[in-house]
């Protein structure tokens, strides 16, 4: 946006004992070692990302953060949602932005939903807090970066450069509000953006209904679109008198040939642009003339955060997996047939059926995408991936860990062995051409290769344990070692705990590598892994006052979806006594770890009573926090 950084001299200082990513002190900037050291024999490639977006991040906030800052407190997201928009932007052009939109899509699914659909929904501009620091949340942040890129959508590149620029001119210097980066981004385009005040004030994440219409006899196909918000108790900020907001809808017409149709909707000039602009709770959009009903590709490029339901059959969604121009929705349309399959199957008492029709079709687009080499390894690699056990509870109505892991895996043993001989060549052929810098294609490469190798892991026991094993001896980079690590903690035997000790002993005098080293272990779907994790919270290593290395041994288990929620409890118990034992040292830490249980009320009523207890266990404690405390009380009184 040509902001030129305006010191001689670009100073940092990495720090390993801190609780945040970085800090954008101006003239010295703060970052945590592990978003700042990092080298090929020491750092995955995923690391390499993290720490050229995380500089990138802290960088650009000397103009949108410093030069330019809040007002106060509440007004958070105009330095953070704008400064990871601005990230992001970067990271998509130094990379794919296909991959990277994907990537951040993601993320926004899996944590800000989530956190938008429970006790701790806020809107991106919270209007009351007890402890500022239980506000650094994806909403304000991720959420917050899909907001100012509504604008982006909205304006295009062009306009919304008018925008940062008489937002600068304006307020260099100066402290301010987001309705003053809202006023500057109308005011230099000449639009009317009041309605998206709404954006700042409202909690929840909307719902976008969308309902096709097709008369053959006319030519005509209408489109009708209609927002809504889900419930959420009145009593949290942001959710009394929710009214619509201005939703951006990119929306592609695709023939039954997989060719682009170019034409506009009727009544919206917006739609020459590909581009529908729904402001009210429900409108319509007609397009004539049309001699066969189009397929519609909706939300392109993931347009406006909001949860997409329409109508599709397998049919329709397999086609928009092999046509759809949209890198975007071509990835989620296979995402949304695996979404349904698996959830039917979580929905079966009874083991599935591996002759199902809907399986076979699904794997029938799989294997062609397995054999798509048009397409770059890292976007190949997240299209052969599944959606995780996180994402497939936000879409039940009562969440239950052990029938969503049943039938993720189910499904994958299914990929797994009718796809063998195809992953197997692909994987050989990989490994055969591996490089261990850094360049993309290298990096696009191995993601691709060790998505195949995921699935390999599913062979017969001594065959996926030889080639994993192989992969982790032979192994000259850190993420092809990780990768392999990862899968052995997940079937166990001999070579994984070989595996294990040769990584400690190679490792253990770099604090960010054995980092890696207590997290596969936490992260394993192995029956033992809880008691591994309590081991492992008495290792030598193992220090409760280095934010790091909690994170890695016990956040990381607190995310593993499988072992975390045991059905006896034990999991919610240990996570708990460490919560309990960091909280006076680290509220921030505790804050965040006691997180994952903020949803409690959607799981299963046992899982549900015993994540309850735990909660109040804490709320009942001597000494609690502000901050632990805040996000506690809120959990219970959800």
């Amino acid at each position: 946006f040509g902001l030129e950084y305006d010191l001689d001299v670009y100073m940092i200082v990495a720090v390993n004992d801190f609780n945040m990513g970085a800090m954008e002190n101006k003239g010295l900037n703060i970052f945590n070692s592990k978003y700042v050291l990092a080298s090929p024999e020491t750092a995955t490639d995923s690391d390499f990302l993290g720490v050229e977006a995380v500089i990138a991040h802290e960088y650009f906030h000397n103009w949108t953060g410093n030069r330019v800052t809040c007002r106060d407190w509440f007004q958070l997201t105009l330095k953070e949602g704008l400064t990871v928009f601005r990230d992001q932007q970067f990271t998509a052009d130094q990379t794919s932005a296909a991959v990277k939109r994907i990537d951040d899509v993601v993320a926004l699914r899996s944590r800000q939903f989530a956190e938008d659909n429970g006790p701790m929904a806020h809107p991106i501009r919270p209007e009351s807090y007890i402890a500022m620091d239980n506000f650094y949340t994806a909403t304000v942040y991720n959420k917050g970066a899909e907001v100012i890129r509504m604008y982006h959508t909205l304006l295009g590149a062009d306009g919304f450069r008018r925008g940062i620029d008489l937002y600068f001119q304006r307020h260099d210097g100066n402290a301010v509000t987001c309705d003053d980066f809202r006023a500057a981004m109308g005011d230099a385009n000449n639009r009317d953006f009041a309605a998206f005040e709404r954006w700042y004030s409202q909690a929840g994440t909307p719902d976008l209904q969308v309902d096709e219409e097709w008369d053959q006899a006319a030519g005509r196909y209408t489109l009708t679109c209609t927002q809504s918000y889900p419930p959420l108790p009145k009593s949290i900020p942001g959710v009394a008198d929710r009214k619509p907001v201005p939703l951006p809808i990119a929306v592609g017409l695709i023939d039954r040939e997989g060719k682009e149709i170019t034409a506009a909707f009727d009544g919206d000039p917006q739609q020459e642009k590909g581009l529908l602009l729904l402001t009210e709770s429900q409108q319509s959009y007609v397009l004539n003339g049309l001699t066969e009903k189009p397929l519609a590709s909706v939300l392109r490029s993931f347009s406006a955060p909001v949860r997409l339901k329409m109508a599709r059959d397998e049919s329709e969604l397999a086609f928009l997996m092999a046509h759809d121009g949209d890198a975007f929705n071509r990835w989620d349309a296979g995402q949304t047939l695996a979404t349904r399959l698996m959830l039917s199957f979580a929905a079966q008492p009874s083991a599935p059926d591996p002759q199902d029709g809907s399986l076979n079709s699904f794997l029938d687009a799989f294997g062609k995408q397995l054999e798509d080499k048009n397409l770059d390894g890292s976007y190949r690699a997240l299209l052969l991936t599944l959606p995780n056990e996180s994402m497939l509870g936000q879409e039940m109505d009562v969440i239950d860990p052990d029938s969503i892991y049943r039938a993720r895996e189910f499904l994958r043993s299914q990929i797994a062995d009718r796809h063998h001989d195809a992953l197997y060549s692909l994987y050989e052929t990989l490994a055969a051409n591996a490089s261990a810098n850094n360049e993309q294609e290298s990096i696009n490469r191995r993601r691709l290769k060790n998505t195949a190798l995921s699935y390999l892991a599913i062979s017969p026991l001594a065959e996926a344990r030889s080639l994993l094993a192989n992969q982790f001896v032979k192994s000259d980079n850190m993420t092809d070692m990780q990768a392999a690590l990862m899968l052995l903690a997940n079937i166990g035997g001999d070579e994984c705990e070989s595996a294990l000790a040769k990584f400690y002993d190679q490792w253990h005098h770099d604090p960010l590598v054995l980092d890696k080293w207590f997290a596969v272990q936490a992260a394993s779907k192995r029956d033992d892994t809880i008691d591994r994790v309590t081991k492992l919270t008495t290792h030598r290593d193992f220090n409760l006052r280095n934010p790091n290395r909690v994170r890695s041994l016990l956040q990381t288990f607190s995310i593993n979806q499988v072992r975390f929620h045991a059905a006896d409890g034990s999991g919610y118990k240990l996570l708990t006594d460490f919560i309990l034992s960091i909280d006076g040292d680290n509220p921030q830490l505790a804050a965040r770890l006691v997180s994952q249980m903020n949803g409690y009320r959607r799981f299963e009523v046992v899982r549900q009573k015993l994540m309850r207890e735990q909660l109040e266990r804490i709320a009942g404690s001597a000494i609690v926090s502000r901050d632990l405390g805040e996000i506690v009380e809120r959990a219970l009184q959800f």
